[in-house]
Formats: C-alpha cells, sequence, structure tokens
C-alpha cells in the first residue's frame, strides 16, 4: 500500500510517498524553513504525487506530524491531510513530531534509550524519552531544559532533536553524558509515514498536540468594546 506523509510541524515542509510492501520512499521532498509552510505545502504534495505516478485514490491513508511544533505549522499540515483525506475518502493518522525524530535510532538498536528534545523557547524544551522495545520512560511534556537533563541523566542515552545540545549542556556533572547528540531539526518524512503506516487510525487521529499554550495571547486591555 502507498501512504502519503506530511509534515510542517517544525522547521521543514516536507512530503513523501512510502510503498509498504517494499519499505521504500517512491518519492518525496523536504525544505528546510521557519516560515513559508501554508503557500509551500500543496505545491509540495502535488510534486511529489506527480513524481511518484500516483493519483490520491492510489492512496491507502495519508499521515501527518501532529505536533508538539509551530502553532501555526500545525495548523497548515493538518488542515491540508484532512483536506486530502476527506476529498479522496481515505483515513488520516497522526504522528507525533517526538515519535518521528526518535524512531531512526530505535530502529537501529533498541537497547540504548532514545531522549527526543525539541526546542520550545524561553528555556524550555517538549521532552519524551523511550526505551527498549520502543516503550515510553516519560510521557511527551513541556519541561525547562535543566529538569530534562535531570529526569532523563540515567545512564548511556541519545539526545535528538531542535533541543538536543541544550539538554546536554545542562547534563549533570557526575552523571554518564550522552552517548550521542543531534540537532536535527526536523523529523524525516520517511519515518512519519513508516510509522503512520503502522498506526491505529482509532487510536492515531489527527490531532494537534500542543503541550503548551501559545505565546501569543488576546490584548485584553486594548479590546474596544462592543457597542
Amino acid at each position: 500500500m502507498f501512504v502519503l506523509a506530511i509534515d510542517t510541524a517544525l522547521a521543514a515542509c516536507s512530503a513523501a510517498v512510502l510503498d509498504t510492501e517494499t519499505d521504500s520512499i517512491v518519492a518525496g521532498d523536504s525544505l528546510l524553513m521557519e516560515r513559508g509552510h501554508a503557500e509551500t505545502l500543496i505545491p509540495l504534495v502535488e510534486q511529489v504525487m506527480a513524481a511518484a505516478g500516483l493519483d490520491f485514490e492510489h492512496l491507502a491513508r495519508i499521515a501527518v506530524t501532529i505536533g508538539p511544533g509551530s502553532f501555526t505549522g500545525l495548523r497548515v499540515g493538518l488542515s491540508a491531510a484532512r483536506g486530502f483525506g476527506l476529498t479522496s475518502n481515505r483515513p488520516v493518522v497522526g504522528v507525533t513530531t517526538l515519535a518521528a525524530l526518535a524512531a531512526p535510532y530505535l530502529a537501529q538498536d533498541d537497547a540504548v534509550p532514545v531522549v527526543t528534545a525539541i526546542d520550545a523557547r524561553h528555556g524550555h524544551v517538549f521532552l519524551q524519552m523511550f526505551g527498549v522495545g520502543a516503550r515510553t520512560l516519560i510521557a511527551p511534556r513541556v519541561t525547562s531544559v535543566r529538569e530534562a537533563a535531570r529526569s532523563v541523566a540515567i545512564g548511556a542515552v541519545r539526545l535528538v532533536g531542535s533541543g538536543a545540545a541544550l539538554v546536554a549542556e545542562a547534563w549533570p556533572p557526575a552523571e554518564q553524558p550522552p552517548l550521542l547528540v543531534d540537532e536535527t531539526p526536523a523529523p524525516d518524512v520517511a519515518w512519519v509515514a513508516r510509522l503512520g503506516a503502522v498506526a491505529d487510525p482509532e487510536a492515531a487521529e489527527p490531532r494537534p498536540l500542543y503541550l503548551r499554550s501559545p505565546d501569543a495571547k488576546p490584548q485584553d486591555k486594548a479590546r474596544v468594546a462592543r457597542r
């Protein structure tokens, strides 16, 4: 079966088509960007689908990253995925950015824990820790960089994500340092597709995983009174 994967949650705009029978990417592209996802995503998906030689009716499902990440980026990806799913009558499944970032390292070796840390700004990170068999040791959360380092410094671990270096810098000096610090800014969309291919549509709903309130808040004091 073919799975279309979309990621606009972090610092990239990505799309790819996975052939699950061969576990190969038929076509895909990823553009690093902090802004401009809304203008870039639809043409990118059209380009990838054309390169794959497929129409949407050939897809078995659509996978999309649900966060944590940029509020604007998440809405762009989720809206597009839901729209594609609605018009093609195909299921849409959600994949967290935390799981997608960790997936290639867990596939390579799941005996050594993987910690995903995404820079949440203001001295905080979005965090999740995976252990043997990809079992969740620390559930997705937003926490201070210092507290993140204290909570995951339990021996040999690997750090991945845009906040990985921040956590490594705050590492307790008495603990074994991380075996790996990978500051990759966004997940490999191929792994979004792979995780989406095996996800349970009933459990992996395409709903945003925010973990915290948005930074932008209404300016109540400047609100114009209604007549």
